[in-house]
């Protein structure tokens, strides 16, 4: 496998690295994708790898779930 690192892809690659990893973004989607690939618009650009993005995003990231309803599955509401 190809690293996927700045110092070893052009922007291009990056370009389509991170198309491809999102997929179709325009095709039925309620413009939801488009914010998507904006978030690595510093990737492509060569300024964060996209783990430095990944970790960004998930540290931001709230489930809507109280304090109360923590551990378990997400997707199973008891």
């Amino acid at each position: 496998m190809k690293s996927i690192l700045i110092k070893d892809t052009t922007r291009e690659e990056r370009e389509q690295i991170v198309n491809e990893s999102i997929g179709n973004v325009y095709g039925g989607c309620d413009g939801c994708a488009v914010g998507i690939i904006d978030m690595y618009d510093d990737y492509i650009e060569g300024r964060k790898e996209l783990r430095e993005i990944n970790v960004a995003f998930k540290a931001n990231y709230e489930s809507g779930y109280g304090d109360d309803e923590k551990g378990g599955c997400a997707y199973v509401r008891y």
